[in-house]
């Protein structure tokens, strides 16, 4: 039952104004806990000192501030002791069942009664806390009080020390009704061993540090290759230079905002900003290059004909609804638990990923149907590998879907917070697979003319067919009539404007 009642409690978060793992509280109000009034101040997974670094972790209060009502601090005199308690409520989340208790009408009670004080031995007017079986000092209760007719109450620095790896909560907690207008000022400061990056962060740190190295050896084979046959470049390979330097541009900007966290325990909204939505850019860019790619753009057609609108109107789209989401989860976000409303921003990117992918495969289907018609073949392999290749990586973003529904539904805590950072790493390892796919595929060659559109629409052959019919010896290209060219052409424009 005391288990519901702080899902009930966990699932109900407010969200503090805050800017790194630096938490900053600017006038906090209480809010109606079960039988208790809270402030959730916080949560980061924090690891244990042996198992990452040579520093402590820690949650340190810092110039935290309390202030109640002129009515409320008037009901009590000057030379009263104690006139007021609030608690700091400190625990892991796999702790969760030691805070509360289901009293005898069988509601989960926060604070301690009469009758369950009479019952279970607790502390009247406290929190009620059972101590964990492994750690005797855990969950831990740090109290601050009022005294006298005072209106506000200032702690000291004080500094908690994390035992052992876990995801800690951080409540401001009291049963006192009269303190129910009371607000927080102030912060703290929660710090791994190796820095203030929050658990869940630190190892994506390392992954786009490596991530953005791989991308600058793919960059830079690219722009050997592109060099090397500089003469033959077409302007399919020239978005795919682009969208290269995107990806390199994307990852290396998140290492060094996640780095600049790490060392000052702030995360400034202009380098997120940016971060965000270099990386929104990077994966609009990314599908609209495999949709234009899937449409045969600079292989069976020169250009998009009248759909260019609509895939230009799709890309801003999926571009805004990709940073609004990318905003909600990143900008200012220091918990590691997830955002609430997050849903909202998810559902819109969902959708035009999977309108993404059906015109996808419906411009694969057409385009490959027409490079049978046409006996294109050498054409016709690479797209069929390429078909393959896409193939293989929807199955695989499917089951990601699949084990990140799992992950998230049996986790509504973040238990698991340790790997959560590998679905981050999966999405993007696939999207960098894919690119090095698309990157093999369309490489630079002597070669590449064999793969782009070509003007002859008369010939039953292209070009790569007649060399490997005369063993290498390209006959002279047949005469084909200017009346016979202008009709052929036409008919392929019309054929793009229908589309």
């Amino acid at each position: 039952m005391y288990e519901r009642g702080l899902g009930l409690a966990l699932s109900l978060l407010l969200l503090a104004a805050a800017h790194a793992s630096i938490h900053e509280y600017s006038n906090g109000g209480f809010s109606p806990q079960m039988n208790a009034f809270s402030f959730y101040a916080g949560s980061e997974g924090l690891y244990a000192p042996s198992t990452t670094g040579n520093g402590k972790s820690f949650i340190k209060f810092d110039l935290l501030t309390f202030r109640r009502t002129n009515e409320s601090a008037s009901k009590h005199g000057e030379m009263e002791h104690i006139t007021g308690l609030i608690e700091a409520i400190i625990f892991d989340i796999k702790d969760k069942d030691l805070i509360g208790l289901a009293s005898y009408s069988g509601e989960t009670a926060l604070c301690c009664t009469p009758d369950l004080a009479k019952l279970e031995g607790c502390k009247q007017g406290h929190i009620i806390i059972r101590q964990s079986s492994n750690e005797t000092d855990w969950p831990r209760s740090i109290s601050f009080v009022f005294q006298g007719n005072d209106l506000e109450t200032k702690t000291q620095p004080d500094t908690i020390y994390i035992p052992k790896t876990g995801m800690y909560n951080l409540y401001f907690m009291f049963c006192d009704k009269q303190l129910k207008d009371t607000v927080i000022n102030g912060r703290t400061l929660w710090k791994n061993p190796t820095g203030y990056l929050p658990g869940r962060l630190e190892p994506l740190m390392r992954f786009y540090g490596c991530l953005s190295l791989v991308y600058i050896i793919l960059g830079l084979i690219w722009f050997l290759q592109n060099v090397r046959f500089w003469k033959d470049i077409t302007q399919l390979q020239n978005c795919i230079s682009a969208v290269i330097f995107l990806c390199m541009l994307e990852m290396t900007l998140c290492y060094f905002e996640y780095a600049n966290f790490n060392a000052t325990g702030r995360r400034p909204v202009s380098i997120t900003f940016w971060a965000v939505t270099f990386g929104a850019i990077k994966k609009t860019v990314s599908r609209l290059l495999l949709l234009v790619v899937s449409m045969g753009y600079g292989v069976t057609r020169p250009t998009l004909g009248g759909i260019t609108s609509k895939v230009a109107l799709l890309g801003i789209i999926y571009f805004m609804a990709s940073e609004a989401l990318e905003l909600v989860e990143n900008a200012g976000n220091i918990n590691d638990v997830p955002r609430e409303g997050r849903t909202l921003f998810v559902i819109p990117v969902a959708v035009l990923d999977a309108l993404f992918i059906i015109w996808i495969f419906t411009s694969l289907s057409k385009t490959l149907e027409k490079l049978h018609v046409r006996k294109s073949f050498a054409k016709l392999d690479l797209y069929r590998k390429f078909t393959n290749a896409l193939a293989v990586a929807v199955l695989f973003s499917v089951a990601f879907i699949g084990y990140e529904l799992y992950f998230k539904i049996t986790d509504p805590f973040n238990e698991n917070w340790e790997t959560s950072w590998i679905i981050i790493a999966l999405w993007n390892s696939l999207s960098f697979v894919l690119l090095c796919v698309v990157c093999f595929l369309w490489a630079p060659s002597q070669n590449v003319t064999r793969y782009a559109f070509s003007d002859e629409a008369g010939n039953a052959f292209d070009e790569e067919e007649l060399v490997a019919l005369t063993g290498g010896i390209v006959k002279p290209k047949v005469n084909v009539s200017i009346k016979q060219d202008v009709f052929s052409l036409g008919e392929e424009t019309e054929e793009d404007k229908r589309e």
